[in-house]
């Protein structure tokens, strides 16, 4: 007579099986993380390739962060950033570094953010760093008689390439923040923007397995894994702000950031 398995050799199975899933699981979503990784990288190389071809085709003038132009009748107004180029009324189109892509759509998209919004002004995971490098155009102004100025005529210009010694300054990353992503990588000393939680806002995340990768000025592509929190940042910034540790500054003060 063939002898039936009791109740303790199957729970004995059925503890084995459960203990054998829970170790296999996570080496598989760490697998799945290592290939986003990966893609990411690779997705910020090419960004930086594109900005530095704006920078052959553009009086050696890194690529503005971001330029407000002014409105003109029923429209709104139009919006050039380094990702996107945006206007109400029409889909959003490749910016200022994203048109020297050959796939902008793919290769501007972290493959580990999953927070973009089609419907509006898409963001990326990716930021750029407006601190130094690109240039940063407010929101158009009342000049004399009344005219309308747009982005250019009040922009704050970034540095020529001719300026930047630092190779390994950041230009572009992984963004994060406490509200998700952002498009524009702040240095923490506030250098010029003189608004701190404008700067906490402007984080990296640190998304991939407790890494951000940044791409630098001579091309290459690093992970960066401590999450700084800045020099100058409150609890108070770090924690609604920021969401500080999952994000935070690639260093304590600017030298991740300032190529001079």
């Amino acid at each position: 007579m063939r002898r039936a398995f009791t109740l303790i050799e199957v729970l004995v199975v059925i503890g084995i099986v459960v203990i054998l899933i829970g170790l296999v699981l996570p080496a598989l979503s760490t697998l799945a993380e290592g290939g986003r990784s990966a893609e990411c990288q690779s997705n910020l190389r090419q960004l930086a390739s594109a900005s530095q071809a704006y920078v052959t085709l553009n009086k050696e003038r890194f690529a503005p962060a971001v330029l407000m132009f002014a409105p003109t009748a029923g429209s709104g107004v139009r919006t050039l950033s380094w990702d996107l180029d945006t206007a109400p009324g029409r889909a959003a189109l490749a910016g200022s570094i994203t048109r020297h892509l050959d796939s902008p759509s793919r290769v501007q998209q972290c493959p580990s953010w999953t927070g973009n919004d089609p419907a509006g002004d898409p963001f990326t995971g990716y930021n750029y760093n407006t601190t130094f490098i690109g240039a940063e155009g407010r929101f158009p102004q009342v000049g004399p008689g009344g005219a309308i100025l747009d982005g250019w005529s009040n922009v704050r210009l970034g540095l020529a390439s001719a300026q930047c010694r630092n190779t390994q300054a950041a230009v572009l990353g992984d963004a994060g923040w406490a509200g998700g992503t952002n498009k524009y990588m702040r240095a923490p000393m506030n250098t010029v923007e003189g608004d701190l939680l404008m700067v906490c806002a402007g984080a990296q995340a640190f998304r991939h397995l407790g890494c951000s990768h940044v791409a630098r000025l001579d091309g290459s592509v690093h992970g960066v894994c401590t999450s700084c929190s800045g020099t100058l940042s409150t609890p108070q910034a770090l924690a609604d702000v920021m969401g500080h540790p999952a994000n935070g500054f690639l260093s304590e003060d600017d030298v991740a950031y300032d190529p001079r």
